[in-house]
């Protein structure tokens, strides 16, 4: 597009710092529970646990995955790339989800699979037990950590964190607590299958609970792949914000209208905006450049998550029409 133009990657919206955060937690805890989680299957010979070991190892792959997909989407643009690099977070999010596909739930399914038909003996299963407690502990904190970040972003959009979840653009915090739920979820599982084996004799419960993990994390990880293809295809933002981007453009004392307006999500955080305005007849040359960098101005300040904006001064439709 013609007109005013504006670059602001070097942001991403103030969120850039709490989603790092969030995944450095996430990756340390679940790298000491894989390691825990490990020993304790290979002590209680579980099936169920060594899927939860496979769970949390491919849970601290992701975790790396995500730093650096937060790293490489925080690079400034440069002449290869004009509007950032802010999209390679949805790629290497894409890599992650795929490492929890094949890794966590590969190896649950096809175990879990192997101890219903070939059968299991248990060992010490005490360890197993402690180990779940305590490894239920830290991936509450983490989700806690996550979660409180959700509601901070979703109070300030006036949403609910269920919806807000759904919607944002910050592919890492989502992640996060999907995994962390489904890192939970994944816990009571191998315990109750272990209980269950244990009390009844069988090992189809811990077979069962291995394939009941595969399936969590199968979902997870389809879940995150589809809405990562979606941002990195080229996703606009949502119907609310854009419909107060197009409120304050339309506030501004130098526009007499929208004649279109599009939004795209450039990264985590980060979203361009792209308008046809129609300013009013009177502005016209230097008056024009300066109405167009006020407008520019107001609106990257009301919305710090805009890191770009292209304004085509545009006559409105009865105005061309006429033409």
């Amino acid at each position: 597009m013609d007109g005013s133009g504006g670059d602001r990657n070097g942001g991403n919206g103030g969120n850039g710092g709490e989603s790092l955060g969030t995944v450095v937690v996430a990756g340390a805890a679940n790298l000491l529970i894989a390691l825990a989680k490990l020993v304790a299957g290979l002590l209680s010979s579980s099936s169920s646990m060594l899927s939860e070991a496979a769970h949390s190892a491919a849970d601290t792959v992701t975790e790396v995955l995500l730093f650096t997909a937060i790293r490489h989407g925080e690079r400034p643009a440069d002449r290869r790339h004009p509007l950032g690099h802010g999209r390679a977070s949805y790629l290497w999010a894409i890599v992650a989800a795929c490492c929890t596909l094949v890794v966590g739930a590969g190896f649950s399914l096809t175990h879990g699979w192997q101890t219903i038909a070939h059968g299991e003996e248990l060992g010490d299963v005490l360890v197993s037990y402690v180990v779940l407690g305590v490894s239920f502990a830290i991936e509450s904190v983490s989700l806690w950590r996550g979660l409180t970040q959700l509601r901070q972003e979703a109070r300030r959009w006036d949403v609910s964190p269920h919806r807000m979840l759904a919607r944002t653009s910050d592919t890492m915090l989502k992640a996060v607590v999907m995994e962390d739920v489904a890192a939970l979820a994944g816990i009571v599982t191998a315990g109750a299958g272990l209980a269950l084996s244990e009390l009844t004799g069988t090992a189809v419960w811990d077979g069962a609970a291995s394939i009941v993990i595969g399936l969590l994390l199968l979902w997870v990880a389809l879940t995150l792949i589809r809405t990562n293809a979606s941002l990195l295809i080229g996703q606009s933002a949502p119907a609310a914000m854009e419909e107060a981007i197009l409120a304050e453009l339309n506030d501004q004392p130098e526009v007499e209208g929208v004649v279109d307006l599009v939004t795209v999500l450039m990264g985590p955080g980060q979203i361009m905006v792209a308008a046809k305005i129609d300013f009013l007849d009177e502005t016209t040359g230097e008056r024009l450049e300066i109405a167009s960098d006020q407008v520019e101005r107001r609106l990257t300040e009301r919305f710090p998550e805009i890191t770009q904006v292209f304004l085509d001064p545009t006559p409105g439709r009865s105005a061309a029409k006429e033409v």
